[in-house]
């Protein structure tokens, strides 16, 4: 197992090509939780994600070996774009085996970044099967993203970056999927500091890793399915589950509707775009799954920003609607000139303002002669749409609400 001077030494080659990014003070988180918390912005990093730090690390090694020819990986996005960058950086080919189902952005930012892509599996597990006959069949090296000590080396960069700035750090929290981040940030942290507490968060879809923890062994599971694409893993490594047993003090679980709450408080209050694997921390935080002492000094680690743009379409318009600022309606009118007038003068009169519309005078559930309105209303809050109801009941119109 790997010591903090093995992660000192993984910096001299990762600080060559990763940025130092931004370990800032976060106002409205801290004022929100009662604790110090700072955010270590690694959705900045210059491919999008911590991962370049393991891959630049591991790859270099492997040069200064001299033995390389080509590099084979598995990833369901963030480790194929750091392999592809880090062997394009040595002149090495690269070839990296995603799941099927893996976001356009991470395909295309492997590809931007001169690796070739193949497309295989439902997920990493299936992805990964085949990019570890693929590498032997060719006699290419395979760079696993998470079991591997160069690899968790590389990745604890990230702590001593964290701890150069805020030297009396109480706690870290960062992401947990197969356990490479917080593997070898909980050795570089304990390294420098015993009593500093390292607390990981895993997906509820994805609980291998917690489940194991909890049992003190590997546990495997069936399937994983959350929209933190970069900590879907459904087994469990050996490997890392060692690290974290040892260096570890906590792992706790979001759920879906949590993760997407914090990548939409990211992106609204702290004006950053981040993944959902790289929001667990803060849907940990946002949602009390944390119990410290006031004022502690809570280091989060944001983990990438690597997120489809069509989930995050999906997931601001969701949070829209849960916090009162959309609504969605069906009202049942009259099929006559002048009757939808009457409902969008009722809506105007209350300030409400339509952004879809849809009108239907077809459904089998209609009375002849009736016809369904479909609205998508933007309104200010909870106390703004009883106002809106109550305005539709007093001129009579019968309606429901969608979600």
């Amino acid at each position: 197992m790997i010591t903090v001077a093995d992660v000192q030494k993984a910096a001299q080659n990762v600080d060559k090509v990763a940025s130092q990014t931004p370990f800032a003070y976060a106002p409205i988180l801290s004022n929100l939780s009662g604790y110090n918390v700072y955010l270590k912005k690694e959705n900045l990093q210059r491919t999008g994600s911590f991962k370049l730090r393991g891959a630049f690390s591991k790859i270099s090694n492997l040069i200064a070996s001299g033995n390389i020819k080509e590099v084979v990986a598995s990833s369901a996005g963030n480790h194929a774009q750091g392999v592809a960058f880090s062997a394009s950086h040595y002149g090495l080919k690269a070839t990296i085996v995603m799941p099927e189902s893996t976001p356009l952005i991470k395909v295309q930012g492997v590809k931007r970044f001169g690796g070739d892509v193949i497309l295989y599996g439902a997920n990493y597990n299936e992805a990964y099967a085949f990019a570890v006959t693929y590498a032997q069949e060719r006699e290419a090296s395979f760079l696993h993203p998470f079991a591997d000590d160069e690899v968790i080396a590389g990745q604890g960069t990230v702590a001593l970056e964290m701890l150069s700035e805020v030297k009396d750090l109480d706690y870290i929290i960062a992401p947990v999927g197969g356990g490479g981040l917080i593997s070898g940030i909980a050795v570089a942290a304990k390294g420098i500091n015993p009593n500093i507490k390292v607390i990981g968060v895993a997906a509820e879809g994805a609980p291998a890793m917690k489940q194991s923890f909890d049992a003190k062994k590997a546990i495997d599971t069936i399937s994983v399915r959350t929209i933190a694409d970069g900590i879907a893993v459904r087994d469990t490594s050996e490997v890392t589950l060692k690290y974290l047993l040892e260096h570890v003090d906590d792992l706790l679980l979001v759920s879906e509707n949590e993760i997407a709450s914090a990548i939409l408080f990211l992106l609204e209050n702290q004006k950053i775009l981040v993944e959902g694997a790289g929001s667990v921390g803060v849907a940990a935080l946002i949602h009390h799954k944390f119990d410290f002492p006031k004022d502690s000094k809570v280091g989060i680690v944001v983990s990438g920003g690597n997120i489809d743009v069509t989930m995050l379409s999906l997931i601001i318009e969701k949070g829209l609607v849960k916090s009162a600022r959309k609504m969605k309606l069906i009202v049942t009118l009259v099929d006559k000139p002048g009757a939808l007038m009457r409902f969008t003068e009722t809506l105007k009169s209350v300030g409400a303002n339509i952004v879809h519309i849809g009108y239907d005078r077809t459904s089998i559930d209609l009375e002849f002669g009736d016809a369904h309105v479909s609205v998508a209303l933007e309104t200010k809050g909870e106390e703004h749409q009883e106002e809106v109801r109550a305005k539709l009941k007093e001129a009579g119109f019968k309606f429901s609400e969608s979600l």
